[in-house]
């Protein structure tokens, strides 16, 4: 599975900024071994990347403790990528943001531990005057399920979000009734369901402004399950994912109808 993992994210295409992130022990700013090989895999990529590199802690102790931690495991990242990366990669910054940038509410360990993470943002800068504008994927509600591929993905049309929200459109009411109907017809099905952003390049992620959390693309995704499980459908059918702003529908969203179509959640298919 690790070495799965690992090829997936070698083969990504980058096509504006992506995210992986670091994890440590409690009070730590130790690189364990697993920690180590993904930074080794980081450090050969050949495309020309730049790197910027995010320092975090969780509220356990007192302020300066966590910022100081947070500075700690940001440059023991980062001097040790230093060693190991080619020319083709620059080091842009490496910073300890303390507790300011929590994706969660810490309430269990499980959580607590995804809050002491460094996070590490991969971009490749478009060239002057470069757009993209992509078509969606297929409609998950214009093909029959026999015709549907495991691990292919679909759009869900019209389901689009306020911004700095997880709160979607009216008009996407109609199409997630139609998604649950499809799933309570079809009881084998299992989905994940991907959030994504717009706008905010600056971080991987954007800020949910009702629950101030930093994990807007996710928390997006986890509506419409939450939607689907009070509505009767199995929590194990559905998973939810947040990818930031990894897929841009339209890139870089210059009216209102840009920004609507990347704040979205699309479908893939991960069992029939």
């Amino acid at each position: 599975m690790k070495g799965f993992v690992l090829f997936f994210f070698l083969s990504i295409t980058i096509h504006s900024q992506t995210l992986t992130s670091i994890y440590f022990a409690n009070n730590s700013s130790e690189l364990s071994s697993d920690s180590k090989i993904k930074l080794d895999s980081l450090a050969k990529l050949n495309t020309k990347l730049t790197f910027r590199i995010f320092g975090n802690a969780n509220p356990l102790g007192n302020e300066i403790l966590n910022k100081s931690l947070s500075e700690n495991r940001a440059k023991n990242v980062t001097n040790y990528l230093k060693i190991r990366i080619g020319k083709n990669i620059h080091l842009a910054s490496s910073i300890g943001l303390g507790i300011s940038k929590q994706i969660n509410d810490n309430s269990s360990e499980d959580l607590l531990a995804k809050n002491r993470r460094v996070d590490i943002f991969i971009e490749r800068f478009f060239d002057k005057g470069e757009k993209i504008s992509r078509n969606a994927y297929p409609s998950f509600f214009d093909m029959k399920i026999a015709y549907m591929k495991v691990k292919d993905t679909f759009s869900l049309p019209n389901v689009n979000f306020i911004g700095g929200r997880h709160v979607w459109l009216s008009k996407g009411n109609r199409r997630l009734f139609m998604l649950y109907e499809i799933l309570k017809k079809n009881p084998t099905l299992e989905v994940e369901l991907q959030g994504h952003i717009c706008c905010d390049y600056e971080n991987f992620d954007g800020e949910d402004l009702d629950l101030k959390t930093f994990n807007l693309s996710f928390t997006r995704a986890d509506a419409i399950r939450s939607f689907l499980i009070k509505m009767g459908i199995e929590p194990h059918r559905i998973k939810a994912e947040g990818l930031g702003h990894l897929n841009p529908v339209v890139y870089p969203e210059e009216t209102e109808e840009d920004r609507t179509k990347n704040r979205r959640v699309e479908l893939v298919l991960i069992k029939k």
